[in-house]
């Protein structure tokens, strides 16, 4: 009786795990609740598509900046964000043309599925994000990414954002 109950208890054991892993890992279609994402993705890997992506970048943040700094909540700064797609695409389209690029941008507002990412003490686990995605002509090319809310890279500099880490306060409090 006590190996039919152990092996019912392992078997329990291991159903739940891969009930649990299968949502982690991509089971569910929910979005992360609490970021709005920002990725630039260059057009190549080639030296000069990555060079304009941080220039395409730069100008982004200080176009989105004001409009970020008005978003109270996520929902808000999907809605300013996804107000001014078209005016996120003229910068972008503005940097290239400077720049000598026959490519334009694209910019939506979308959930996508992305890896584990650390941004100082900052990281966000792999899974759905809503995110701006700007891709500059095939947007295949490596990225740059930050977040816009809660603003990690859109401050105005008079919020001191302080970021912490829910399991780390978990584990705190356990150990006090």
């Amino acid at each position: 009786m006590k190996k039919i109950l152990s092996v019912l208890f392992v078997l329990a054991a291991v159903i739940a795990t891969v009930i649990f892993l299968s949502n982690k890992c991509g089971g569910t279609a929910e979005a992360d609740t609490d970021y709005l994402r920002i990725h630039v993705r260059a057009n190549s890997n080639e030296q000069i598509d990555q060079q304009v992506k941080y220039l395409v970048k730069d100008e982004v943040v200080k176009y989105i900046t004001p409009y970020a700094a008005q978003c109270t909540d996520k929902q808000k700064a999907m809605e300013v964000i996804g107000g001014i797609l078209d005016g996120i695409e003229q910068v972008c389209d503005r940097v290239l043309k400077e720049n000598g690029f026959s490519y334009t941008s694209k910019a939506s507002v979308r959930a996508e599925e992305f890896p584990t990412r650390v941004y100082g003490d900052l990281t966000l686990e792999s899974g759905i994000y809503d995110a701006l995605i700007i891709e500059l002509g095939s947007g295949t090319g490596d990225n740059w990414w930050c977040v816009i809310y809660p603003p990690l890279c859109f401050t105005s500099g008079t919020a001191d954002v302080k970021y912490r880490s829910a399991i780390y306060d978990i584990i705190h409090k356990f150990f006090k």
